[in-house]
Formats: structure tokens, C-alpha cells, sequence
């Protein structure tokens, strides 16, 4: 979570500071903030539902408690500074910053900024972005500046070379690696088309790294066969599959994007289409115009496309060297830490 990963770089380079996280009740700050060593407040805050718009009657209910308990947290904490990296917990606090003249700083982590980006970006001091390819979309204010440092993740471990992260997975040392995954939650179509090219024996030349999610490791938990399939509900820590990985199939976030680009693993970019204003799909076209990976549609996906977008790459090592080439050279693994310091900057 970018908020997470900007709260520990804070702390890295001034310890004096203290970052108070802020998040909705409802969402996966809920279980993730109590394990972290940050203090914290939940707000009631409710998603903004764009197709299903009926479903956004709830602010009416939610809409004053909410202001109230913004106010409530500002007036606590009284902040030197508001950061806010999208989320619909983000927003109203934004908003009662700005009334408070609290200075504001924003993270973008898409290639298409959210609303709450491009609502504030003319009353923030700074904004973020973890693609240049959003800066077209905002309209800054006069005392706005704009950052294109990345998207802030947890950087790789130098120590961990390819050889190293096979032999700590129990991997062949020769066999090409493919890491597939679709997020905590998996994917539903590339669960599928991926069990197809499996079934049809298509992956049985190749180790295979498979991320099913939590909520469909029962169906295909059953393809776990060591060391040829290592199949997982989630990859956590992830850092060592993407080490091992010669290929790589996954959905487009804005995380998972810069992970992919911070480690130059190759990639087949396979956006989810129902993501907010199809941002993820607006990800996998930079990458791939840039060269540093593969945009397959879920439109366009079965299990021969992507067996064939799988070999494409794993028989082209020149073609992947170069892809990895232009996906580190779009990696921005400090990206943190220069955040977090642009950040105190503007503090100071």
C-alpha cells in the first residue's frame, strides 16, 4: 500500500516524525493497519460506485457523521501536513485539510489519475505521480508541484539474485520461470485460461509460480506439484518470485506495475476492464508503448493466446532482455524514499 510504504520512508529519513494513518472501516486498512506500527484512525466512509450508481444513496447517511470525524481527527492530531493517496477515505479528509489550510500532498499511482487526484490537485502543494503519463490529466494551481518519481514499494533486496531466489524456492536452476498471479484476490480469467494451457501440458517444459488468490485456491490448489508448479494462494513476500521469474502474467494495478518494472521482469499485462475509468488498462498501454511489457486484453484471452504470449517471450531472449531493459529503466525502486523526501521538504 503506498501509504504504508511512504508512512516507513518517512520514519527512515526522520525519525522525529510520526505518520498517523487514516482509512475507511470498511476497507483493507481494517485487518492490515492493526498489524502495523503506526498509529491510526477508521472512518465510515463508503466506495464511489460508478456503474452502479444507485448504490452511492449511502452518503447520504454517512455524509455528516464522516465531516464530523474528520474534523475529529484534524483537530487531534493537528497535522503538519496531509498526504493523500486515493481511496475513498481520502477525499473528505483532503477536503477538511484544505478548509483547515492544512498544506496537502498527493500520491497517484495510475497512469489515468482518480478523482480524488484530479479534484485536488490545484489545492495541493505537491503531487506524485507513480506515472508520468498522468500528468496531462491534472490541472495544478499555481503553487503545485509535480513529481514523477514512481510509485513508492518496497525496493528488491540486492542479495537476492536470480540463482538465490530459485535455490530458496527449491527450483531447477535451468528451467524457464513463469510467475503468474492476479492480485490477494486472484483473477478469475487467468485462473482459468491458465489451468487450460496446464491441462493441455502446454507449461510442462517450463517451473511455473502460480498466485491463485484466497478465494479460489480450493479449485486449483490441486495443481501444486512441486518443484514443477509451485501454486500459492497469495505470494507473500513477493520479492522472491519476482527474482526467480523469467516471465511474468498478472493484471495491470499501479503497484503490481511497479514491482514488475523495479525487479525488470518481462511481462503480459492483462488489464482487469472493470477497474475505475479503466485505469488499468491505461497502465498497460504505457508499459507496453514504452517497450517494457506485453498489453494482452481479457477480451482477447484464452488459454492458446496466452500460451502463445507466454512463448513469444520465452523464446525470444533477446527480446526479453531487451523488455526487461526498458521495464528497469521505468523501475523506480527508491521511489519511497525520494517521496518521503520531497515530502519533509515541503514540511520544513
Amino acid at each position: 500500500m503506498p501509504a504504508l510504504a511512504i508512512a516507513s520512508a518517512l520514519v527512515q529519513c526522520d525519525s522525529s516524525v510520526e505518520p498517523v494513518l487514516v482509512g475507511a472501516r470498511r476497507g483493507v486498512e481494517a485487518s492490515l493497519l492493526p498489524r502495523r506500527p503506526f498509529r491510526f484512525h477508521l472512518l465510515p466512509a463508503e466506495p464511489l460506485y460508478r456503474r452502479t450508481w444507485w448504490r452511492n444513496a449511502r452518503w447520504a447517511a454517512t455524509l455528516w457523521p464522516l465531516a464530523a470525524q474528520c474534523r475529529r481527527v484534524l483537530r487531534a492530531e493537528r497535522p503538519a501536513l496531509v498526504v493523500g493517496t486515493g481511496g475513498y477515505a481520502a477525499a473528505p479528509l483532503l477536503l477538511g485539510a484544505w478548509a483547515s489550510r492544512i498544506p496537502l500532498a498527493l500520491q497517484e499511482q495510475n497512469a489515468f489519475p482518480g478523482l480524488t487526484t484530479r479534484w485536488f490537485a490545484r489545492r495541493a502543494r505537491q503531487v506524485h505521480l507513480g506515472f508520468p503519463e498522468a500528468e496531462p490529466y491534472l490541472r495544478p494551481g499555481p503553487n503545485t508541484r509535480i513529481f514523477a518519481l514512481g510509485n513508492p514499494i518496497t525496493p528488491p533486496d540486492p542479495s537476492l539474485g536470480r540463482a538465490t531466489a530459485r535455490a530458496a524456492l527449491g527450483l531447477p536452476p535451468a528451467a524457464p520461470v513463469v510467475l503468474a498471479f492476479g492480485g490477494s484476490q486472484g483473477a478469475r480469467r487467468i485462473n482459468a485460461a491458465l489451468a487450460e494451457v496446464v491441462d493441455a501440458g502446454g507449461l510442462d517444459r517450463v517451473t511455473l509460480l502460480w498466485g491463485t488468490g484466497e478465494g479460489s485456491w480450493e479449485r486449483y490448489g490441486k495443481y501444486h506439484d512441486p518443484p514443477r508448479r509451485l501454486v500459492r494462494p497469495f505470494w507473500d513476500p513477493i520479492g522472491v518470485a519476482y527474482a526467480a521469474a523469467d516471465v511474468a502474467v498478472a493484471r495491470s494495478g499501479a503497484m503490481t506495475t511497479a514491482e514488475l518494472c523495479a525487479f525488470g521482469v518481462p511481462a503480459i499485462l492483462i488489464p482487469l476492464p472493470t477497474a475505475a475509468a479503466d485505469h488499468q488498462t491505461r497502465n498497460a498501454q504505457a508499459l507496453a508503448q514504452a517497450g517494457a511489457a506485453t498489453h494482452l486484453p481479457e477480451s482477447a484471452l484464452t488459454g492458446n493466446r496466452l500460451l502463445q504470449s507466454i512463448n513469444d517471450l520465452l523464446n525470444d531472449p533477446a527480446g526479453r532482455s531487451q523488455m526487461a531493459a526498458r521495464a528497469l529503466a521505468r523501475g523506480q525502486p527508491d521511489a519511497a524514499r525520494k517521496i518521503a523526501e520531497a515530502i519533509l521538504a515541503l514540511m520544513r
